[in-house]
């Protein structure tokens, strides 16, 4: 099932590495000398700077593992040869060599998200700007559209360096913060994608018990959605990518019909305006908001180069680039915006009030009786989507927590994580808005930090300072990374703002007070502007210091 393009005709210049396992200990493998890829579409030539273009940051690469060496590197994978056979991915976070990359998945760089988003999961949020913000729909679209394009923006710049690298997301941050620090980023990445999943198994378990009129427990349809979700991730990347390509379009229609359906009823714009905080704590009321629709969209950025990776790395980066910021802003708007005008209708939010999101969705769909419960049974899978990419990059997080787990193909460490995820949804079930608002809104803090120092490593470090740009001989080298020293106290330094900061419902930092008694959360603003200043200076001096 995998598609292996053969490159015969590119000016890729390719480098030996005797043992790469031999880095795990702690020893250097044989001598090599690397080369730049020469390509371009994807990197200016020093010649293109003198008619005004950047240079981008070169790449020197090596032969990498093909994956038959990885069916065979451990006991544990030479025991599910037979499924790796029959389609099921086996590279984990591998690089993935220039040979084994192919373009059919490029149009996966826009349908993928649209699928990704268009699911019963991404409904609430637009609900929760007059649930638990007092915003009227006009404050609650600008606030959807201004932080939406901003995170969407966050993402499609980390989903650019996936083909320029053919390395995963948290492999690619080892650049910039070293093995240690990107652990660390590992690990705040699998509980982000366990909490995505956990909320989104929990709403689609939800409207699955609501159609039902409650004769199927609530624990039960968490399981069936999160079970459903599984399978394709199990498979991994080319199934991810079938999948994603055309589920949307049925999604889209279901979601048209909502629009016709609540227009009927009566859209009420006007309806919270007697209500929404004005001053200082509207100000806090807009900010807390956008954290949690910023993190809607760029809670992505830690996955997005998962998905990409095998793309071929002549790719343009802007290319990249648009296809995943309209990937992401098309659904988002759509649904967000759609959701924020649900709660206009009286009978909606009502609904609300009785039976959170999933309520509300029974409700519009009530007037079609039985058809319209077929319909909601469409939506509660479809979040099968959503938990698809987060199981699939939870589980490569974790080969990449340490180096012995690596040894333990990715599929299984899927299965592990649908058992916490699913798991922690039957915990908290019954507080499914309270679990969304409050997980997406401090979601925001760490990726913030993310985006900001591989971004400057990027941009100012792999383009001005260090020789060479990336050299990727050494992802996975833990005497040759950045030692991530710089990385890790600047990224601190942002979560300690970040803190002072916050507003959440258990704590409101100095920061936030000062928008009222609620408070307002500049969380990841405060945590993205301290790391961009302090993470410069640092790095510098650890690279003139250790040379890497």
């Amino acid at each position: 099932m995998f598609a292996i393009a053969s490159t015969t005709s590119n000016s890729l210049i390719i480098t030996m590495s005797d043992n790469k396992d031999l880095e795990w200990a702690g020893e250097s493998s044989s001598s090599t000398t690397n080369r730049p890829i020469d390509s371009s579409l994807d990197y200016q030539p020093p010649s293109s700077l003198e008619h005004g273009h950047e240079k981008e940051p070169t790449v020197a690469v090596r032969q990498d593992e093909d994956e038959s060496a990885i069916v065979q590197k451990g006991p544990v994978f030479r025991f599910f040869a037979r499924m790796f056979d029959m389609g099921v991915e086996a590279r984990g976070i591998e690089r993935v060599p220039e040979d084994e990359r192919d373009g059919k998945h490029t149009i996966g760089l826009l349908l993928l998200w649209w699928s990704v988003n268009m699911v019963v999961s991404t409904v609430p949020i637009g609900l929760l700007a007059q649930a638990y913000f007092t915003l009227t729909f006009q404050m609650a679209t600008t606030a959807i559209v201004v932080f939406t394009a901003i995170g969407a923006g966050c993402s499609a710049f980390i989903a650019t360096l996936g083909p320029k690298t053919g390395l995963r997301t948290m492999v690619i941050s080892r650049y910039s913060m070293g093995y240690v620090g990107g652990s660390i980023f590992a690990l705040l990445n699998i509980i982000t994608q366990l909490g995505f999943s956990t909320t989104a198994v929990i709403l689609g378990g939800q409207t699955l018990t609501n159609v039902s009129n409650g004769k199927l427990p609530l624990e039960a349809s968490i399981v069936i959605v999160g079970l459903l979700a599984l399978v394709l991730c199990f498979v991994g990347y080319n199934a991810v990518h079938q999948w994603e390509r055309y589920a949307w379009i049925l999604l889209f229609i279901i979601y048209c019909c909502i629009w016709g359906l609540a227009g009927h009823r009566g859209f009420d714009i006007h309806a919270q305006k007697p209500l929404q905080d004005t001053g200082k704590a509207f100000a806090g009321d807009f900010l807390s908001f956008g954290g949690i629709v910023f993190s809607s969209a760029a809670g992505w950025a830690p996955i997005a180069a998962d998905f990409n990776c095998r793309l071929p790395a002549t790719i343009r980066p802007a290319k990249v680039f648009i296809l995943t910021w309209f990937g992401l802003m098309v659904p988002l708007l759509f649904i967000e915006i759609m959701s924020a005008a649900l709660m206009t209708v009286p009978a909606y939010a009502a609904a609300f009030e009785e039976g959170d999101a999933g309520g509300v969705l029974s409700e519009v769909f009530a007037p079609w009786g039985g058809g319209g419960k077929f319909i909601l049974v469409i939506l509660s899978f479809s979040i099968i989507c959503n938990c698809t990419p987060n199981t699939y990059s939870c589980a490569l997080s974790i080969q990449a927590l340490f180096p012995p787990f690596q040894k333990v193909p990715r599929a299984l460490w899927a299965v592990l994580s649908f058992v916490i995820y699913t798991v922690a949804a039957v915990a908290g079930r019954e507080h499914f808005s309270e679990v969304l608002s409050n997980f997406l809104a401090i979601l925001g803090y760490w990726i913030a930090f993310f985006i900001v120092v591989v971004a400057e490593e990027h941009f100012i470090f792999r383009r001005y300072i260090i020789p060479g740009g990336y050299d990727l001989e050494i992802y996975d080298s833990i005497r040759s990374l950045p030692i991530g020293a710089a990385g890790i106290f600047s990224c601190l330094c942002g979560a300690g703002l970040a803190v002072v900061s916050m507003a959440q419902t258990w704590y409101i930092g100095p920061l936030g007070q000062v928008f009222g008694e609620y408070g307002g959360d500049l969380g990841f603003e405060m945590s993205a502007a301290t790391t961009a200043i302090v993470y410069p200076p640092l790095r510098y001096i650890e690279y003139r210091y250790f040379k890497r």
